[in-house]
């Protein structure tokens, strides 16, 4: 399990509270980027290889390296497989460092984007641009999205900031699921009154098949530009993760540190769902991998993440495109296997704790 030491605060009552961090491994982040890498290159060479009509790797290596626009197999490599393939990996990516910033922020094992009702805020913006903006175009829909994901976060954390007792991890999740229960609501009403309902569904279902380089280049940006905010934090995140109380006490601005953590889960979460829906559990799932491995420092969990949520987003694609072809299965049914049973023992160990 590796080397801990002990950290010291109070948990905003009279008692202080003693509990264990594990301390950075850099040796442990250094194996999952290294592994993770080749792991991810392989995953994408099968990716784009494996499908409807099978290619040879062969031919994936010189597509890529020659390309002939007159070769059916080139074109289906460039034009489908590739595009859906970098879109996992970006989607993979930013699902997992959302995840990884909410619970270092606030603390909670259960955060995540689709717990905290960041990925249903979105997906309900999404069904009122369908609804009173017909043929929104895919950049308007970037923004609707980003607008909803802001939305579901600034209500749960409102919600949960005004019960009695002030804002707590369990409680947290409880705003999260509710507000979330809600927005899907609405969201399945507003697809029914205005018979948007196969639009809408698509985004509840998740996937990224039938990804263009277009969207690919809708989402590269957005998460470039919130990987930058993250890193700029990282360092911070790591220190708001031991307390508020702990952050405050060593000079650390924690309003900032929240606003620009916010700031950057809407950016990453609003990209990633505008393109590929409610691919849930990534973000939960992966941070508690990467704090295992590589410890509490923020600095290797965020890196560790992003290439640990690609890997599971892409070979969770390509069990989609196993499970009964040439059918296609939302990917975020087989995320979903996965994590509703990581989610329940989390649920169930955090449980022992109250």
């Amino acid at each position: 399990m590796g080397s801990y030491r002990n950290i010291h605060h109070t948990n905003g009552g009279d008692e202080p509270e003693n509990e264990q961090f594990p301390v950075s491994r850099p040796l442990g982040a250094v194996f999952i980027l290294l592994g993770g890498t080749l792991i991810l290159l392989f995953g994408a060479a099968l990716s784009i290889a494996l499908g409807a009509a099978d290619i040879k790797l062969s031919t994936v290596w010189n597509a890529l390296l020659h390309f002939d626009s007159k070769n059916t197999a080139h074109q289906i490599i460039w034009e489908l497989r590739l595009p859906r393939t970098v879109s996992a990996i970006l989607v993979g990516a930013c699902l997992a460092v959302s995840g990884a910033i909410m619970q270092g922020m606030t603390r909670n094992p259960l955060a995540s984007p689709e717990i905290m009702s960041v990925t249903d805020g979105s997906a309900f913006a999404v069904a009122v641009a369908f609804a009173f903006f017909p043929g929104i175009s895919s950049l308007g829909l970037l923004g609707w999205s980003f607008a909803g994901a802001g939305l579901g976060a600034a209500i749960v954390f409102a919600v949960g900031t005004l019960s009695k007792g002030g804002l707590t991890p369990v409680k947290l999740a409880l705003a999260g699921t509710a507000v979330g229960t809600l927005l899907r609501a609405l969201s399945s009403a507003i697809a029914i009154h205005f018979d948007v309902a196969r639009d809408v569904s698509f985004w509840y279902a998740g996937g990224i098949a039938g990804m263009k380089w277009s969207s690919v280049e809708l989402l590269a940006p957005a998460a470039a530009l919130g990987l930058v905010l993250v890193f700029f934090i990282a360092r911070s995140v790591t220190i708001l993760s031991l307390g508020e109380e702990v952050a405050k006490g060593l000079g650390q601005s924690t309003k900032t540190v929240k606003v620009i953590g916010v700031a950057s889960v809407v950016l990453l979460t609003g990209a990633a769902v505008s393109v590929a829906g409610t691919i849930g559990f990534i973000g939960l799932i992966i941070p508690h991998i990467a704090r295992f491995l590589a410890g509490v420092d923020y600095r290797w969990i965020i890196p560790c993440s992003a290439v640990l949520g690609a890997v599971l987003l892409l070979c969770a694609d390509i069990c989609a495109r196993m499970i009964n072809p040439p059918f296609e299965t939302p990917v975020g049914a087989v995320t979903a296997l996965v994590g509703v049973p990581f989610f329940l023992y989390l649920a169930r160990r955090e449980g022992r704790g109250l």
